[in-house]
């Protein structure tokens, strides 16, 4: 049975059609905005979310709203805002022109300022910031694959907005600390860009103590910078984010049982930036590392391994030729 107001997911890339899809399997009402390619897709074999933990269901084309066309939110409740923070700016206005004045934004974005930014575009609105700690993977055909664990964080609120919209398979958690659980999550983050450079699978690289290494040594860097601030990051594993520079030097042999305990993620797993250097587009690095390089520039703090990896990441944007399949010590080379 279909119920509750619409959810129009603005921006419907991986993460939002992944969400979009649970959603509707959960019987709610779900517009999705996308662009040519997502949309073509989906008309063509239905939405296909599935997961590692085995959820597996096709959503008939029929049962969702469908469309490049931003009118498309004309008739929603709720607005789960997906796109990239560079693009944030632009969907406020999109929202702005052609959401409901009385629908909640619900920012489920990467990064720590993309509320803000739509506060201040939106003004008069009720926005909400969330976390979205899991992968998605988009598989073609419709298909978007949840490759590792974690539940759905939202700002709290007066109507309990975040209990209301969790569906069977999509857990999604109401909290009081949004800004420490996204800055919880910017920390974990910090391994995509690694992850993308690397070119191989999450498991296998987090499985590498040299790639751990480098993972410990940027968040190092990070905590130093985000303690400067007086943030108090959240983490959205069970390892406490003051911790995790030193579990990830430990030996594989230590490491690997505490990984699996943290969360599952599927052998062939890569992260978001991976998949946009695959297919050529910008990458979010100016909202991680970049914000790190940023703070620590501003409080007179040292950040190298930081800005070694926002180097990197440049040309292989500029190369649109996918990972540049580098190992720990080049990432290394001149740092």
């Amino acid at each position: 049975m279909v119920a509750g107001p619409t959810i129009g997911i603005a921006g419907a890339g991986s993460i939002g059609c992944f969400v979009g899809g649970m959603l509707a399997a959960g019987g709610r009402r779900v517009a999705l905005l996308a662009r040519p390619r997502v949309v073509a897709a989906i008309e063509a074999h239905g939405l296909r979310p599935t997961s590692f933990d085995g959820f597996d269901q096709t959503i008939a084309r029929g049962r969702l709203a469908l469309s490049e066309n931003p009118s498309l939110l004309a008739d929603a409740g709720i607005v789960l805002v997906t796109v990239k923070s560079a693009d944030t700016a632009d969907m406020a206005e999109i929202i702005a022109r052609h959401a409901p004045a009385d629908a909640v934004i619900i920012s489920l974005q990467n990064g720590v300022g993309n509320a803000a930014v739509l506060r201040e575009r939106l003004p008069g609105r009720r926005v909400l910031g969330g976390m979205v700690p899991f992968n998605v993977m988009a598989l073609g055909g419709g298909r978007y694959h949840r490759a590792t664990s974690g539940d759905i964080v939202i700002e709290r609120d007066d109507a309990d907005t975040a209990t209301k919209l969790a569906v069977p398979g999509l857990v999604i958690r109401p909290t009081a600390n949004i800004d420490g659980v996204q800055w919880g999550k910017l920390l974990l983050n910090l391994n995509n860009a690694l992850n993308a450079l690397s070119g191989l699978p999450l498991r296998r690289q987090l499985g590498s103590r040299p790639w751990r290494q480098l993972f410990a040594d940027q968040l190092a860097e990070a905590l130093a910078a985000v303690r400067a601030e007086g943030i108090d990051p959240v983490s959205p594993t069970p390892i406490p984010p003051a911790w995790m520079p030193s579990l990830l030097r430990l030996p594989d042999f230590i490491f690997e049982p505490l990984l699996g305990r943290a969360m599952k993620i599927d052998p062939e797993a890569r992260s978001s930036m991976w998949e946009d250097l695959k297919l050529g587009r910008r990458t979010e690095i100016d909202y991680l590392q970049g914000v790190i390089t940023e703070i620590a520039a501003r409080r007179g703090l040292q950040a190298p391994l930081s800005r070694r990896i926002v180097e990197l990441i440049r040309p292989a944007e500029r190369d649109a030729k996918g990972s540049p399949g580098l190992t720990p010590a080049q990432v290394l080379a001149a740092n």
